[in-house]
């Protein structure tokens, strides 16, 4: 049976070991509170009212984060803070993007903030990578489907405001780059509530009427709210539909808006945009020129080739000219004929040498019918063989002419003369295609340089005026950049004249303020 616990001594009882403690340090404590913080919340916007901002000489940023019920201490380092686009001050509101992290050494819950923006710059932001990532996902920003620029269009439209600086801007850049370039301006609103539907409906009739090579869609520089109008889902669908090459130039460098990535190519300025839709006319007169010396050294390298193969062909002609074999086919008949008549005379020594024996065989025998017999074959025999003879030589005369005849009919003088004339024909048609097309060319260098020279500065000396500069070598346009007793110096037309001021008029408007 056992005792009931009450009666157990307390001195018999066994004590249960204590488990090993896992003692932190501050630092410890405070690196894995970090390390929690830090895997446990991701990248987060936090919006607010700036307080306590303190920036000391390292760059950084260290401020405090406020609502109407709590606040936040901050940081944002200075490899962060650089890429702000405003100075931060107390009191402002802003949304900033970062991580939660702690501060180890103090062991402060802090927010390190890698962006920052003004809260109502914020909204706009926000709507801007909404309708960036949509039609990103529509496929409206491929590459793939951004069309090539002509290398010299017949027409540039530009879609900006009349009045102001990005279209003389525009202006200057064409008229300077490529002065025979025609430009048509499609004016509309860049800025307001009905701006986006301007411009959208004055690309699309651009689009229509296709009058122009390619399209500037042209902005200066200005807020984020200035610019709005380019962000609107309505103009990039009109520039993606636009079967016209689009070219951006919307605020500065470092803007970016929808139609930027929507356009076939993207300029960071309107006189950027100017710059790549335009040629440069001396560029392209260097080309001309550079082409025209081309084709001129071709047609002479072309000409000097077929006059070597005319002289190849007439000396291959010569080695196989049916003369040279006419030549040796006479001279094996004149071999052939020698033969014939040795062997005839051959024969003959031989007969006579045999009937000489005969005859002194005969007389040895004294046989007269015999030998009376013998002479008349023997003289039949030497008629047959002349007659034979004759009649072969005939022969072989006959053949020896019709083949001469027939070396003659094919003949290939008349085709060489037929050849050399259509030769002729072809040097003359060459030399008169390259005299006009040379004319033409320098027609167009003439009217080019004419109209350069309408637009020289030089021009304008010429008509009597001057340029005025100080003794800095700055030029002076206005009077009150001079005083009395400067020595100022005038570029004429011809030569140049050195003055001393000794009165200065200054301008109505000056003396109004």
């Amino acid at each position: 049976m056992r005792a009931p616990i009450d009666n157990i001594d307390e001195s018999e009882v066994i004590p249960a070991p204590e488990p090993e403690r896992d003692v932190y340090t501050p630092a410890r404590l405070n690196r894995e509170a970090r390390a929690l913080l830090e895997r446990g919340l991701p990248s987060l916007w936090l919006e607010g009212e700036i307080s306590n901002l303190s920036r000391p000489s390292s760059g950084h940023w260290y401020f405090s984060l406020k609502d109407e019920s709590a606040q936040l201490r901050c940081a944002m380092f200075r490899q962060k803070n650089m890429m702000a686009r405003f100075t931060p001050k107390d009191g402002m509101h802003v949304l900033t993007r970062g991580r939660v992290s702690l501060y180890e050494q103090r062991g402060d819950y802090q927010f390190i903030a890698d962006h920052m923006e003004e809260a109502g710059e914020g909204v706009l932001r926000r709507r801007f990578e909404l309708l960036k990532n949509k039609l990103a996902a529509e496929g409206l920003f491929e590459a793939a489907r951004k069309r090539a620029l002509p290398r010299l269009p017949k027409r540039i439209g530009v879609v900006t405001s009349p009045t102001g600086a990005a279209v003389r801007d525009v202006l200057n850049i064409l008229r300077r780059r490529f002065c025979t370039i025609p430009v048509l301006i499609y004016p509309v609103q860049v800025q307001g509530a009905s701006a986006a539907g301007q411009i959208a409906a004055t690309i699309r009739l651009a689009s229509v009427r296709a009058e122009c090579d390619v399209l500037i869609v042209a902005r200066g520089g200005g807020s984020l709210e200035d610019l709005w109008a380019f962000n609107e889902e309505v103009v990039a669908r009109a520039i993606f539909d636009c079967r016209i090459p689009v070219v951006s130039g919307i605020g500065h460098e470092v803007d970016f808006t929808i139609a930027d990535f929507v356009a076939d190519v993207r300029a960071p300025t309107p006189s950027g945009a100017a710059e790549i839709v335009a040629p440069d006319c001396n560029e392209w007169t260097r080309s001309v020129g550079l082409l025209g010396r081309r084709l001129r050294t071709a047609l002479v390298r072309g000409q000097a080739s077929r006059q070597q193969r005319l002289v190849w062909l007439e000396r291959r002609l010569a080695q196989v000219h049916p003369g040279v074999e006419l030549r040796q086919k006479a001279q094996r008949l004149d071999e052939l004929e020698q033969r014939l008549i040795r062997c005839a005379r051959n024969g003959l020594q031989e007969r006579r040498t045999t009937l000489m024996h005969l005859a002194s065989h005969l007389r040895q025998r004294s046989p007269a019918l015999r030998v009376a017999a013998a002479r008349g074959r023997l003289e039949m025999a030497r008629k047959t063989l002349g007659t034979s003879l004759q009649r072969r030589v005939s022969v072989l005369q006959h053949r020896l002419r019709d083949a001469a005849g027939h070396l003659r009919q094919q003949s290939p003088a008349t085709r060489i003369a037929a050849l050399r004339s259509r030769l002729a024909i072809i040097d003359r048609s060459l030399d008169s295609c390259v005299q006009r097309q040379l004319h033409r060319l320098e027609a167009r260098l003439r009217i080019a340089a004419g109209k350069l020279d309408t637009v020289s500065p030089l021009a304008t000396l010429q008509r009597g005026y001057a340029i005025v500069t100080n003794a800095e070598g700055h030029v002076v346009t206005d009077a009150s950049e001079v005083k009395n007793g400067d020595m100022i110096e005038s570029r004429l037309s011809r030569g140049s004249l050195r003055a001393r001021v000794e009165q200065v008029t200054p301008h109505r408007d000056d003396e109004n303020q």
